[in-house]
């Protein structure tokens, strides 16, 4: 496989977990995952991590996994490159997976005594990709050997902490954010 042809995988399979998380902050609110519990003298979660951005960002994954499993086969022939498809199970598990490695992220950040919207870098870029490729592998493990070889994972790894400072940097440009990261 090309590199170019690496990369557009990676991209292309990972989207599905590019989103919910964004769709989670624009259907935000609501009531906390943590129902204002305290755990050490310290928020569980927080505010932040609410069920119905939670379901939200869920939703918007997998609603996106399914239309581009029904574009694949035109994407492909358009690219000349074979572009992976998405069984509702990977699509849930990618979508799924992100929002519960971002809820991840903040309780290790509640533990660390970060307050919401602290940076951790590392842990900022990388929480929703790891809760999306261990869901995924956990629910469909062929379909997610077949898509995420080591040289897309790499990719996977190296891409989107670059897209996630590029995007915040982007978005904190035009006033949609209050901090650049």
């Amino acid at each position: 496989m090309s590199w170019l042809a690496v990369i557009a995988t990676a991209l292309w399979a990972m989207l599905p977990a590019y989103v919910p998380n964004n769709a989670a902050v624009l259907a935000g609110g609501g009531r906390p995952i943590d129902g204002g519990r305290s755990w050490g003298g310290r928020r569980v979660l927080g505010d932040g991590k609410t069920w119905r951005g939670t379901a939200a960002g869920t939703g918007a994954g997998t609603v996106l996994a399914l239309a581009l499993d029904a574009l694949a086969p035109a994407a492909s022939d358009a690219l000349g490159m074979p572009l992976p498809g998405f069984p509702l199970s990977a699509a849930v598990a990618l979508a799924l997976g992100a929002m519960l490695g971002d809820v991840a992220a903040s309780f290790i950040k509640r533990r660390l005594d970060r307050d919401r919207g602290a940076p951790v870098p590392g842990l900022d870029q990388l929480d929703f990709v790891v809760g999306a490729l261990v869901a995924a592998a956990l629910a469909t493990p062929g379909w997610f050997a077949d898509t995420f070889t080591f040289p897309v994972i790499a990719v996977v790894i190296v891409a989107t902490p670059l897209l996630h400072v590029g995007t915040n940097a982007i978005a904190y440009g035009l006033g949609l954010k209050d901090e650049p990261y």
